[in-house]
């Protein structure tokens, strides 16, 4: 049965104009007036979830999409790089960064490695198969739809560095498990979003 799943990235926040990595901020001003102007832009869906973080359901809010909390949609888990600025854990952890970047295989943070976050996004995407038909959305950290990608495309998991998702953009994949087709990048606002 063929499934279409509409990923929405969260509206911008402090901690992404600061380059943290993950971290439970809440939406600024800017982005919450952005969530808002966009709700009007949303296809049909047949069910609604969002990723268990504040700028998640923040965003899921303002668009006005009745969504549940999705526990498997959670943000990557950087461990104790949580909340850290990429720039201040880079010059402190400068192996560490390199290695995190290299091998997708390793996470000197103590969290996920990138296999780890691409395999959950991935065991996620292919129970819809039999247990949400029709058109599913979901407001999900730019991580998750990148790994979600990377998994629905069998795509090298390097790629997943190469992926941008922008704040407030929606990523389409239609299709099944072992067959997904890519839509990406649709903007939900006209106003610019950095």
């Amino acid at each position: 049965m063929t499934v279409r799943v509409m990923l929405i990235s969260p509206a911008m926040n402090a901690a992404l104009r600061e380059a943290r990595f993950a971290g439970d901020a809440p939406l600024d001003e800017a982005g919450l007036r952005q969530a808002r102007a966009a709700a009007d832009l949303l296809p049909a869906t047949d069910r609604a979830l969002h990723g268990p973080s504040r700028r998640c359901t923040l965003t899921a809010d303002a668009l006005g999409v009745g969504s549940a909390d999705e526990h498997a949609l959670r943000d990557w888990e950087l461990g104790r790089w949580t909340g850290a600025r990429l720039d201040g854990v880079s010059a402190s952890e400068p192996e560490a960064v390199a290695a995190w970047l290299a091998d997708p295989s390793t996470s000197p943070h103590g969290g996920e490695s990138l296999l780890e976050l691409c395999a959950r996004a991935g065991a996620w995407l292919d129970a819809l198969d039999d247990s949400s038909p029709g058109r599913v959305l979901a407001v999900v950290e730019p991580a998750v739809i990148r790994a979600a990608v990377v998994h629905a495309l069998d795509l090298p998991p390097q790629a997943f560095w190469r992926i941008d998702v922008a704040p407030l953009t929606l990523t389409e994949l239609s299709g099944r498990s072992g067959r997904w087709n890519l839509r990406c990048g649709r903007p939900l606002t006209a106003e610019p979003v950095g």
